[in-house]
């Protein structure tokens, strides 16, 4: 029998420094239309983003945030999608609970939704900011897909123009030691609780929708999925934290190679250590 080989893990991106300053002056030529700050789950992508904001408010340049998050459009889902809503520090933010839970938001909603807040944004003659995981929202919006309906096309449109891709980098080890962490915060700070309070309609964000069936929490996947499952009974709570572990650890992998997939298609990220 033929000796396996081993498979290594892909070689992480190159970090770079930026220059604040030239990025600056690109924006305020129009040479640069927009900033996107992607990267994988615990990467600190908002906090980078915000971070961005303020010191482009030193060259006179107001931002606005615009959410790439699949799941952060959903209201009450709070947890569990890690929207951390103080860390936009004043800095003003869209795109975050505009969905009751239940609903099934998709990839040409978002589409609507972010061309009307970043038409929004600029009519305020401010400067914007998408920051996000999500990379098929990422890449509808920024040029990297067309969508026709519920159709989509493979081919660029502009290969992203006029967009600055900026990716947040971490190793695969300290991402995974942050996921972890986090997860055990959330669990300890009320993941469980408000999953319960979807499924019985008891929470707030279930006032207008009534409650959330446990397929559809199911359906959202991650911590919604092994929570729900927990709360069912499927799971001991070793048995939650160590699937739900594993899983978002695959999540954030399988973000990487989207982007990845993204600058082999001739997108150009900004890979920066944070």
């Amino acid at each position: 029998m033929p000796k396996m080989r081993k498979t290594l893990p892909a070689e992480l991106p190159e970090a770079e420094i930026l220059s604040l300053g030239a990025i600056a002056a690109e924006c305020r030529s129009g040479k640069i239309e927009m900033i996107c700050v992607l990267g994988p789950t615990a990467s600190g992508k908002t906090r980078y983003a915000v971070d961005l904001a303020k010191r482009l408010k030193d060259y006179g340049i107001n931002c606005e945030i615009l959410s790439a998050d699949s799941r952060q459009v959903y209201r009450g889902m709070d947890i569990g999608t890690g929207k951390d809503l103080e860390e936009y520090a004043g800095i003003p933010y869209h795109l975050i609970d505009i969905a009751d839970p239940g609903t099934q938001y998709n990839v040409h909603r978002f589409c609507e939704d972010f061309h009307l807040a970043v038409s929004g944004v600029r009519a305020r003659g401010a400067f914007p900011i998408l920051c996000g995981g999500t990379g098929l929202y990422i890449s509808a919006v920024t040029g990297g897909y067309d969508f026709t309906g519920k159709t989509p096309l493979s081919a660029p449109k502009e290969g992203g123009a006029g967009v600055f891709y900026i990716g947040t980098l971490v190793s695969r080890e300290e991402r995974n030691r942050r996921i972890d962490a986090r997860l055990r915060a959330r669990l300890e700070n009320g993941l469980v609780e408000e999953v319960k309070g979807l499924l019985d309609g008891s929470s707030p964000a279930c006032r207008d929708c009534g409650p959330v069936p446990a397929e559809v929490l199911l359906s959202y996947g991650l911590e919604y999925k092994f929570v729900t499952r927990f709360i069912l009974g499927e799971l001991s709570c070793e048995e939650l934290f160590d699937k739900l572990s594993t899983a978002i650890h695959q999540f954030a992998k399988r973000q990487m190679t989207w982007f990845r997939g993204m600058e082999r298609s001739g997108i150009l990220i900004h890979w920066v250590r944070v």
